[in-house]
């Protein structure tokens, strides 16, 4: 941080005096550098043009006492008011940081899983001793390093870009976090390049994929309804899983929404579902109750949906996250706008929810029916 004496003209022509803290910078979603900075008015002032005796004299004594006050700033930043690292804090090992951090996480699942990954590997790279004390540039460039060009599989494979991205980007929260609560005088996660996150291959279902499976046995009826259910509704499993009947309205004939908190965004969202969707859901009962009661997430059930796929003849590796993958493609290929689907999936920019329209990409399908039929002449089949 960088704590300076600043002076401001006033409409009236004295000269406010202030105190800038100026905390570095950070680049906003746009590209744009953001600089952060904080301001102190000391409502002390100088004449511009002192002419008198008095005025000289005034200004001496207002300029002397801000200068007395930015000493004392400079003092308690360097005894840690100004997030300066903290001597205590600064010989906590950062693993047992990392850790307190990922139990925090437990109330999400996905987001738990993902921490709990990252500690994983973590774990290997960094020694359980390594104290706040020994962080600097050099330390979080070689965590960088390892995630590149280290990190394996269980199955001793390098892990993939996505997991570089999300994994990398939890230790960086760490070191935010870090450095917001006093254990380090820098934030060094501003120090070091993200990972490029890649655009990943989204199986979905075709709508006579999905009819297949709608008519096919599935060994818990309960997955089968919830799946379906995500297809025509595009709530994620997470959204499935949580949902209970006090956020389900029935408005009206032929009028059904769901009202819910997205795990993964903690967003309130206002979903209008179909007669079917709301079918699917069967009859009401407790207002607290989950809807998809005995839903479970693992392997049994991730098992169960590519058993259910075979036996219906869908040779494609679906997943029940592929269900909220479908309902953005059919209703894509159905006429709805990307905009409209960017709103019912929730999500933050269009640029994700463009993604689907590449998979559809109605136009250019269409586009090869547009030059009328040739009339041939001396081919061989004439």
């Amino acid at each position: 941080m960088r704590i300076t004496l600043k002076e401001k003209k006033l409409k009236n022509g004295t000269i406010s005096l202030y105190i800038e803290y100026y905390k570095g910078s950070n680049t906003d979603s746009d590209g744009r550098r953001v600089h952060l900075r904080d301001f102190e008015y000391l409502k002390l002032y100088l004449s511009e043009n002192p002419k008198t005796a008095v005025e000289k004299k005034e200004n001496r004594e207002n300029l002397k006492l801000a200068e007395d006050i930015l000493a004392i700033r400079k003092s308690e930043y360097l005894q840690g008011k100004y997030n300066i690292k903290n001597k205590s804090k600064a010989k906590r090992p950062f693993l047992d940081y990392f850790i307190e951090k990922t139990n925090e996480k437990a109330g999400s699942e996905k987001n738990y899983g993902v921490w709990t990954s990252a500690l994983h590997h973590l774990k290997i790279c960094i020694s359980p001793n390594l104290l706040f004390d020994e962080v600097n540039d050099e330390f979080v460039k070689r965590i960088r390093r390892y995630f590149d060009k280290e990190a394996k599989t269980k199955s001793d494979l390098p892990i993939s870009a996505n997991s570089k991205y999300s994994y990398f980007n939890k230790f960086k929260a760490c070191l935010r976090s870090a450095y917001d609560e006093g254990y380090t005088a820098i934030n060094f996660a501003t120090k070091v390049k993200a990972f490029e996150i890649s655009e990943t291959q989204r199986e979905y279902l075709t709508f006579d994929e999905l009819q297949k499976l709608s008519g096919t046995p599935c060994k818990y009826s309960i997955l089968k309804n919830a799946f379906i259910f995500s297809c025509l509704s595009g709530l994620r499993w997470s959204d499935c899983n949580t949902l209970i009947w006090s956020e389900v309205r029935d408005e009206g004939e032929n009028l059904y929404r769901v009202n819910f908190r997205q795990e993964k965004t903690d967003g309130v969202e206002y979903l209008y579902i179909s007669k079917q969707a709301r079918e699917l859901l069967g009859e009401r009962r407790s207002p607290s109750e989950r809807v998809f009661l005995g839903l479970k997430y693992g392997a049994v059930y991730n098992n169960e949906i590519v058993r259910w796929c075979n036996r219906a003849g869908v040779q494609k590796h679906i997943t029940f996250h592929s269900a909220r993958h479908t309902n953005a493609v059919l209703l894509l290929e159905n006429g709805a706008d990307l905009y409209t689907v960017q709103k019912r999936l929730g999500h933050k920019e269009i640029k994700t929810t463009a993604i689907y329209a590449k998979i559809v990409d109605q136009k250019m399908r269409e586009s090869a029916h547009i030059i009328p039929e040739l009339i041939l002449s001396g081919t061989k089949n004439d």
